[in-house]
């Protein structure tokens, strides 16, 4: 097995007589019905790991915002929304995908740094629970167009706390170098700005940090700088009500530690006792990685001939498989690490190493390096741990259509997604 036995167990796939399933269905008949590539989610481990957040932080006031940008799949927002998620978006096209998967628009904030006036006016119409607003110009453009639309704006300053992560800089958000967020010094004349505006409703504080964040010591040293912050506003007369934290919380792609979330909620709820705050949270990945996988076909085996030390002298073994890089680009991305298991396990030949690439013309088309498999061509594979930033960073690169996706219900599955075609994306375009 080219993967742990404890990272199989920290996802949604599982071997039952030799083959891959996720809950009840085996990933080949969902193959063989809708065709590959295609993402398969479990809708039992989406309501899972919400549960355990959520319980994580029971006896305190709290909502859980899912973040969007993880997995924006309506299927995939609408299962949340049952279980009673809010919604954290970063652009009106979200806050649309929000609305047609039956989420509560007052359960909705808004965090990124380039709203736009029309996704201003969009989220003010729509009558959003909270702008997290990243800079002093937007504060005065959602002032401006709350006056203009008689509307009160209800804001909260997200802050940048200068904390370390500790995880990858493309996914890091919270130092002082990154693009997002106030930071502290300013914050003070902000709040004082905002309480005076009659179509700003000042009601909290936000921040995030990063994702993937596995460690939780830096989400201790931010929240302690706000609960700081929050004592200075009450001492100029201005009260929160409001406290949201972000997300970041780290899943088991390899070998990382899984976050434990248990103790995080332990102290947090520790922290905030006495406090009449209603705390928020933004998980995504946490909520959505392990409970996706991308199912593939092998297209062509391209092996070196001889022992693996001829590899080393000689070249690789590339198994080329029909999803590539526009289907999930983590990899090349992020140089990530994603688990690799044949959909029908296969013990009786030798191993071989192989680098799974997929048919972009592209050398950065990978989708896992070096991993030891038994591969025939016309196996099907499936990469784990794949979603959240899967579906959604997908893109037509070299003309290729958007995959397939389904949702998994105990015995059953759906198509939630087709695959896109080539006259969808022609559609668009004259010539």
């Amino acid at each position: 097995m080219s993967v742990t036995p404890e990272l199989l167990n920290a996802t949604a796939a599982h071997y039952r007589n030799g083959e891959l399933f996720i809950e009840d269905v085996s990933l080949r008949e969902i193959a063989d019905s809708v065709g590959t590539p295609l993402y398969a989610y479990s809708s039992a481990m989406l309501t899972q790991q919400y549960r355990r957040l959520d319980g994580a932080l029971a006896g305190l006031a709290h909502q859980l915002h899912y973040a969007v940008k993880a997995n924006s799949t309506l299927a995939v927002l609408q299962t949340f929304a049952r279980l009673g998620a809010g919604f954290d978006i970063v652009s009106g096209g979200e806050l649309s995908r929000v609305l047609a998967a039956g989420g509560n628009p007052e359960q909705v904030v808004f965090s990124g740094v380039g709203k736009s006036t029309e996704e201003i006016d969009f989220a003010l119409k729509t009558g959003i629970e909270c702008f997290n607003v990243e800079s002093a110009g937007e504060l005065e453009r959602i002032s401006a167009r709350a006056t203009l639309l008689q509307k009160v704006a209800p804001i909260a300053l997200r802050i940048n706390p200068n904390v370390d992560p500790k995880t990858h800089p493309y996914i890091s958000t919270g130092l002082k170098e990154n693009k997002f967020g106030i930071l502290q010094h300013a914050a003070l004349a902000l709040y004082q700005q905002a309480a005076a505006d009659p179509h700003l409703q000042v009601r909290g504080i936000a921040c995030h940090i990063g994702s993937q964040i596995c460690e939780p010591t830096p989400l201790f040293d931010a929240l302690d700088q706000l609960l700081g912050l929050i004592d200075d506003l009450n001492a100029q007369g201005i009260t929160l009500t409001d406290l949201d934290l972000g997300g970041g919380f780290g899943v088991t792609y390899e070998d990382e530690q899984p976050f434990d979330v248990d103790a995080w909620g332990r102290h947090v709820v520790g922290k905030l006792a006495g406090r009449r705050l209603k705390l928020s949270i933004e998980p995504g990945r946490f909520l959505t990685a392990n409970a996706g996988v991308l199912v593939t076909r092998v297209e062509y085996l391209k092996p070196v001939e001889g022992s693996d030390d001829d590899q080393q002298q000689q070249g690789k073994n590339f198994a080329v498989i029909d999803a590539a890089m526009n289907d999930l680009l983590r990899p090349s991305l992020y140089q990530a690490w994603h688990g690799v298991l044949p959909v029908r396990e296969n013990r009786s030949a030798p191993t071989r190493r192989w680098e799974v690439v997929g048919p972009v013309c592209e050398s950065g088309d990978w989708l896992a390096k070096s991993r030891n498999l038994v591969l025939h061509e016309g196996d099907l594979l499936s990469i784990l741990s794949a979603g959240a930033y899967g579906s959604v960073l997908s893109s037509n690169y070299n003309s290729r259509n958007r995959a397939a996706e389904v949702m998994v219900s105990g015995e059953s599955f759906r198509l939630v997604r087709r695959r896109e075609s080539i006259q969808d994306q022609l559609s668009t375009e004259v010539l």
